[in-house]
């Protein structure tokens, strides 16, 4: 039995027999989460809930009924109305960054290209937008004891400016070897920045231990409902003003900035496949987007510091396999092409985190003649005295191969 109904909004109802789920009658999860337990234990029905979910119209909450769960209410986390909100709360305060072309990656790529470039955005990257949106909400007595956050660098600078702005105290929990220009930039925004071994230390546990001696907000950089509606604004300007689109690429460490952005695609450009790239030597999304199974990785060494996460969040996750097409990785070596070529031609200043997406599509790892594809490149803080040396390592691109299936790699 499956209906749509108008009460509280649209509402599905879809039921399922013979299946079991460890949970208790009536107990609240997220409709993400159901999915990839789903595609866990019954690949068939999860496809099946999915399309009769979609033909819906689009549908926000699902009522399951099963043999042991009655009417469980499963929201998905993050809606495209949480992204119009957190547009109105950026509204000037985060930058309309400039969506950028080049004739010559249209000519090579045999598509129309447009650049979003959160370089541009305050803070250097697309990090302010998630970090605002959450603290700007925050009751006024988490604003007093203040905020703490965990990041490699860029949510890091984030949480400290949105602080700033809003009068909030910030303390920011880095790694030891997060590039010089991100710690200096935190501390210039008047974060007190804790450091820790990134080979030895546990960030999420020293986070939770601060948090709790000194009764700080914790904000991660990625895995909260207020994080990804902001940066989900980014496809969000950019369909607005350049129109729909065929493919949209988008960077992947945390899942924050790729399932936002995929919430935005899917609302405003029904028919856009959405692609997420990682590091091939970072690939726990990829892997855990094929095996339907959270997957991780072990401080990955990888030049993308942005993407050294050990693996998607418990709502980025699901948000990821229900809006997001396909995942593709990327080498060091594409990546630092990548980034040398945006910076040499159309002289964009890109980290390496920044460029994953368009190593993707210059590396023909993406191919899509004739379409009309969106790039998020994700940020440009990168230290300057490194560059020289990144660059110098860059090798000439391999004639493409052709990509093998992840079904095949898997087997």
């Amino acid at each position: 039995m499956e209906q749509c109904s108008a009460n509280s909004g649209k509402l599905g109802i879809v039921a399922l027999s013979n299946l079991t789920h460890p949970l208790k009658p009536a107990q609240v999860f997220h409709w993400g989460q159901l999915l990839g337990w789903l595609y866990t234990t019954r690949p068939g029905t999860a496809k099946d809930v999915k399309l009769k979910v979609q033909n819906c119209g689009g549908i926000e909450r699902v009522n399951v009924a099963q043999s042991n769960v009655n009417a469980v209410d499963l929201a998905l986390t993050v809606t495209f109305a949480d992204l119009e909100a957190a547009a109105d709360r950026l509204h000037g305060q985060a930058h309309h960054t400039p969506v950028m072309t080049s004739t010559t990656i249209d000519h090579q790529t045999g598509s129309r290209v447009f650049f979003k470039c959160e370089n541009f955005q305050r803070i250097g990257a697309f990090k302010f937008r998630g970090a605002y949106n959450a603290m700007v909400q925050l009751a006024d007595e988490q604003r007093r004891r203040g905020v703490l956050a965990f990041s490699s660098g860029n949510h890091a600078q984030a949480i400290a400016l949105s602080g700033q702005l809003l009068d909030i105290p910030t303390t920011i929990v880095m790694p030891d070897d997060a590039p010089a220009v991100k710690l200096a930039a935190t501390r210039g925004y008047g974060a007190e920045v804790v450091t820790y071994n990134r080979l030895t230390d546990s960030r999420e546990g020293l986070a939770q231990q601060l948090a709790g001696d000194r009764g700080l907000t914790l904000i991660p950089p990625f895995d909260h409902p207020h994080v990804i509606a902001g940066q989900g604004t980014a496809a969000k300007e950019l369909i607005e003003e350049v129109g729909e689109l065929d493919l949209l690429l988008v960077c992947c460490g945390g899942g924050g900035l790729l399932s936002g952005c995929a919430i935005a695609a899917h609302a405003l450009s029904p028919s856009c496949r959405v692609i997420g790239v990682e590091p091939k030597r970072a690939d726990d999304a990829t892997r855990s987007f094929y095996a339907k199974t959270l997957q991780t990785v072990e401080n990955p060494d990888t030049i993308a510091d942005g993407a050294r996460t050990p693996s998607l969040g418990t709502l980025t996750f699901p948000l990821i396999l229900y809006y997001v097409d396909d995942m593709v990785t990327v080498s060091e070596a594409a990546i630092l092409r990548a980034m040398f070529f945006l910076w040499e031609r159309l002289k964009l200043v890109v980290e390496p985190t920044g460029a994953l997406a368009t190593a993707a599509l210059l590396e023909g790892i993406v191919n899509e003649p004739g379409a009309r594809i969106g790039v998020i490149i994700s940020g440009g803080n990168v230290d300057l005295k490194q560059a020289g040396k990144l660059f110098a390592k860059v090798t000439k691109t391999p004639k493409p191969q052709p990509r093998v299936p992840w079904a095949q790699e898997l087997s």
